[in-house]
This record gives structure tokens, C-alpha cells and sequence, in this order.
């Protein structure tokens, strides 16, 4: 095997905490680290205004800066970054052929991270407070609202599992379907129907979100009753929205996938597909978090060491 011949031992496509992480750890394995992003390191974290919750920092941090510690860490350990549109992955022989728009990449390891997007309701207000009281994750975003009135959007198991979460942190839990049945599992509507920190509005749509005077932060909303037809505003500190997401799978065509499309992985976070791995929130998991994406990172490249070594004939002990 001529290691010569190839742009990269890892490529990593997707510069989020996950892939970052995998360049860090690829590249500090002596691995020629090629990480592959569209835009601009960070994915979801660049949209964070405060970090409360990662292991090692006591002191809140912007998502943006956190982005930048893992950019220069995987860059002083010797990774590549390569900003550059990713339009197809093949694989031929133990070769993965990586097309992009600055050209044709090859490597022997490919560690997806394209992460997923969330579905936006596309109201007015909503983009503008993203990350100003309005959030998609409750687990990183609301104990900064504890012992506020918050607004739960949706229907699914997610919007009933992020309600509890919330009704954890103040009485004051608003959720609201736009049907007039939850979608999610029976169990987990019973639970939000007996908690008494959750009030629930079924056939309740949101209409816009409405800041403070200076536009800082969120302060009310309008909703629209579906059943007589009347819109009301109502004050709230804090609008929690789910209403699903967009794995990014299109490139691992050929990865087992769940029902609703997120990649399928082992414990070392490979594919059915040898040297195709898959880290951070495209993968199926439990639970999706910035210190969970950061070790899945570590473990992806880490196994991906030993499938080089293995191709090389090198037995690892």
C-alpha cells in the first residue's frame, strides 16, 4: 500500500465539534488529516451565544470561540482544512474517491460529520432570536431560562421528552400542537399529560415571535387558536421548537440508515461499509450533544487508525 499516492489518510467531511475532533485525534495519530467544510468550522455551536455545559470549561463560553479552541487545535496538530463543496463520495477497491468542488480527493478512511438541520417553521422572529430565546435543544439551552415561562413547540417524541426536561427547571411549561393528537409515543404523551409543570394546547399553531424593545431577547408570541379561529399574544422568556430535523445522509448512499434516516453505526462508529465512518448528529444516537459529538470524533479516528494499520498488513496489538 503506498500511503503516497493518496490526498489524505482520513478525510473528514463536516467541521463541526465532531469532525473537528476527529481531525484533532486523526492528525495526532500521525495520520494525513484532510477535513473537508462548506462554509466555516463550527456547524450547530457557531449559533450558541453561551457554552455552559462542556466538561472542562466553568466559565461560559460563545459558541463561536469554542469553535475556534477545536479549529486551532486540530490545525497545531497537523490537520488540513479545505473549505469546498463535497458533491459525492465513491469507493473503489480500498480507495474512497472524494469529488468536491476544488477538484478530486482520495484516502483510504472517510469519517462523515455533515451533522443535521432542523426543521424551521419559517415565522416571522424566529431566525431573528435564534439563539436569543429561541432554541432548538432544550437540553443545552434551557437552564438559562430556569424558573421561566417557556413555550414548547410540537408534536413528537421530541417536543414531549424536552417538555419533561424543561418541566424540571420551572412550573411554567407551555406545549403546544397544531393537531388536535400528539404523533409521539403514548407513553410519552402520558407523561407530559400528568405533569403538572406542563400545560398542554392542542390545535395551538405559532404565528411569530416577538422581542423586547431593544430586540435582545424574546418576550411574547402570537398563537392562533385552530379551533375558533382567534389569535392571541402571550408573554414568554423562552420559544423551545421541534418540529423534527434533516439528518444530512446524502453521501452515505450505501449506509444502513433507521426510519428516519440517521446513519447506522457500530460502537467504533463504523458503517456496514469497512473505513466508512460516521460521527456526531447524521449518526443514530440517543442522545445528541456537543461532548457527545466531540468523542464520537475521537473514537472514529481513533478506530480508523487501526483499519489503516490493517490494510497496511500491520496487525495492532
Amino acid at each position: 500500500m503506498n500511503l503516497d499516492t493518496l490526498d489524505a489518510d482520513i478525510i473528514i467531511i463536516g467541521g463541526g465539534a465532531a469532525g473537528l475532533s476527529a481531525a484533532q485525534y486523526g492528525a495526532r495519530a500521525n495520520l494525513k488529516t484532510l477535513l473537508i467544510e462548506e462554509i466555516a468550522p463550527g456547524g450547530q455551536a457557531l449559533v450558541i451565544d453561551d457554552l455552559e455545559n462542556y466538561p472542562g470549561f466553568p466559565e461560559k463560553i460563545s459558541g463561536f470561540e469554542f469553535t475556534q479552541r477545536l479549529t486551532q487545535q486540530a490545525l497545531n496538530f497537523g490537520a488540513e482544512i479545505l473549505n469546498a463543496t463535497v458533491n459525492s463520495v465513491e469507493k473503489k477497491d480500498n480507495t474512497f474517491i472524494v469529488n468536491t468542488s476544488k477538484g478530486v480527493k482520495r484516502s483510504y478512511v472517510i469519517i462523515l460529520a455533515t451533522g443535521a438541520k432542523h426543521k424551521i417553521l419559517n415565522i416571522p422572529g424566529e431566525k431573528e432570536f435564534t439563539g436569543k430565546g429561541v432554541s432548538y435543544c432544550a437540553t443545552c439551552d434551557g437552564p438559562f431560562f430556569r424558573g421561566k415561562k417557556m413555550l414548547v413547540v410540537g408534536g413528537g417524541d421530541a417536543a414531549c421528552d424536552e417538555s419533561m426536561f424543561l418541566s424540571k427547571l420551572t412550573d411554567k411549561v407551555v406545549l403546544i400542537h397544531r393537531r388536535d393528537r400528539f404523533r409521539a409515543q403514548k407513553s410519552l404523551v402520558a407523561n407530559v399529560t400528568h405533569n403538572k409543570n406542563i400545560e398542554i394546547r392542542l390545535n395551538h399553531e405559532l404565528l411569530e415571535i416577538i422581542g423586547d424593545e431593544d430586540g435582545k431577547r424574546v418576550s411574547k408570541v402570537s398563537l392562533l387558536n385552530n379551533l375558533d379561529g382567534v389569535t392571541y399574544e402571550e408573554n414568554f422568556d423562552a420559544v423551545f421548537i421541534f418540529a423534527g430535523s434533516f439528518p444530512q445522509n446524502s453521501l452515505a448512499a450505501h449506509a444502513d440508515k433507521d426510519e428516519a434516516g440517521y446513519i447506522i453505526t457500530d460502537q467504533n462508529m463504523q458503517t456496514n461499509e469497512p473505513g466508512f465512518f460516521v460521527v456526531g448528529d447524521v449518526r443514530a444516537t440517543p442522545f445528541r450533544q456537543l461532548v457527545v459529538a466531540a468523542g464520537e470524533g475521537a473514537i472514529a479516528s481513533h478506530r480508523a487508525s487501526h483499519y489503516i494499520d490493517e490494510l497496511a498488513g500491520q496487525q495492532y496489538i
